[in-house]
């Protein structure tokens, strides 16, 4: 009997920037590779591509609520449900549609690839 996924919770591109605009503190992690984000990225995020999520996870603090994104929202799943599996104890929530979202809903300016 397989066990089905657990749902991920996310937030979408505007909640998050409403959440940012009032004042919350969110810490942002963006699971790209430098390539990526040196094209697009979202204000304060801070980079940890999916292959070193694991071995820094000492980086992402678990008193914070934390939005983990990538281009679209598959890798940030998949770093989400890694660090879940290794016992990270804060709240992660996925960016739903990732910085494509961002783009899209938040802030045009941020270019599409």
């Amino acid at each position: 009997m397989s066990q089905a996924p657990t749902q991920i919770p996310e937030i979408t591109a505007t909640e998050l920037k409403q959440r940012l605009d009032n004042g919350e503190d969110i810490q942002i992690i963006d699971v790209r590779e430098a390539h990526e984000v040196a094209i697009a990225s979202i204000p304060n995020a801070s980079h940890i591509p999916l292959g070193q999520v694991l071995d820094r996870m000492s980086e992402i603090d678990p008193n914070r609520e934390t939005v983990v994104h990538c281009k679209m929202g598959g890798r940030s799943a998949k770093a989400i449900e890694a660090l879940k599996r290794s016992g990270f104890s804060g709240n992660l929530l996925n960016l739903n549609g990732g910085i494509t979202a961002w783009s899209n809903e938040v802030d045009p300016s941020v270019p599409k690839y």
